[in-house]
């Protein structure tokens, strides 16, 4: 397999989950092992970011890469995406401090560069690999995620929130699987009553209900509908039988768990690359996925 980039720019506009500031980002071609680099147009001409887990620097309900005085947030949805349509090297102009979030989902991402276009490089794609299992466990949450060594690429994953409303729900994929169709279209999702705490903590200031899907796992007021209608400027809303804010419909009876692994194999990605493993995971999220990739750099040194 050769390596791959995109065969001409795409840019997107857009705000930010977390921090509501509208960003201008452009994902450019880039030469032949560059991987996925972030720059920060507004911090100058240098403030590169590469895409990789020693430069994680939170993980809170997203991934922060830094380096330097530069960062970048909620960078996940578009590594999935790249990953996910087969581009090895990037260059990702971003005049802000977090990827936009568009429709909590890959899709956009995955639209532009399927119409833009990819191009065979000369070199060969250098697949990372490792010798023994890697495994991390998180006592406190039950959540583990492991690495067994294979001869090509696959995920799958068991998310459980003890939630009577999305049950427990897995999901898998492999690079033989159409990932625009099952994986990127899958949107982001949070529970009704951590929404306002969540305002209240300073994040999700972008989110409204176009972007994701809001799981109604207790019984709320009118009042409590009416509150949240005004923190996302929406007209009335309603729960529906399934337990979800009626304002949009499910794209798969497993969105939510098809969305948790749009989130791994974008944090996966910062393992540096393309991977030739079985990953497998339980109630994955950012920080226990960023730590797998960390040990995955670190078993092939390069971080010491």
């Amino acid at each position: 397999m050769k390596q791959r980039t995109l065969a001409e720019s795409c840019s997107f506009s857009g705000k930010g989950l977390h921090t509501g500031r509208v960003a201008q980002m452009t994902v450019r071609p880039a030469p032949e092992n560059t991987g996925v680099r972030f720059l920060r147009t507004d911090l100058g001409p240098e403030a590169y970011i590469d895409a990789v887990a020693e430069n994680v620097t939170n993980t809170a309900r997203c991934t922060l890469l830094s380096s330097g005085e530069a960062s970048v947030s909620t960078v996940e949805h578009l590594l999935s995406a790249l990953t996910g349509m087969g581009i090895d090297n990037a260059i990702v102009e971003i005049d802000n401090v977090e990827v936009p979030i568009l429709d909590g989902s890959a899709s956009y991402y995955v639209k532009a560069f399927a119409k833009a276009g990819t191009v065979e490089q000369n070199a060969e794609r250098q697949y990372i690999t490792i010798n023994e299992e890697i495994e991390i466990k998180d006592e406190k949450t039950g959540s583990w995620v492991k690495v067994t060594p294979a001869d090509d690429l696959s995920y799958g994953l068991t998310v459980d929130f003890n939630s009577r409303v999305l049950g427990v729900q897995t999901a898998e994929w492999d690079p033989s699987r159409d990932y625009a169709a099952e994986i990127g279209t899958c949107r982001t999702f949070v529970f009704f009553h951590e929404i306002e705490y969540l305002f209240a903590n300073n994040l999700i200031k972008g989110g409204d209900v176009d972007n994701a899907i809001v799981i109604v796992e207790h019984p709320v007021s009118d009042e409590q509908l009416e509150r949240m209608a005004a923190l996302f400027n929406m007209p009335k809303l309603k729960v529906n039988e399934s337990g979800y804010l009626n304002n949009l419909e499910l794209r798969f009876p497993n969105e939510c768990g098809r969305h948790k692994l749009l989130d791994m194999i974008g944090d996966f990605r910062l393992a540096g690359g393309y991977l030739k493993a079985h990953i497998t995971g339980y109630k994955p999220g950012h920080g226990i996925n960023t730590n797998v990739a960390k040990a995955i750099r670190k078993a092939i040194g390069a971080i010491k």
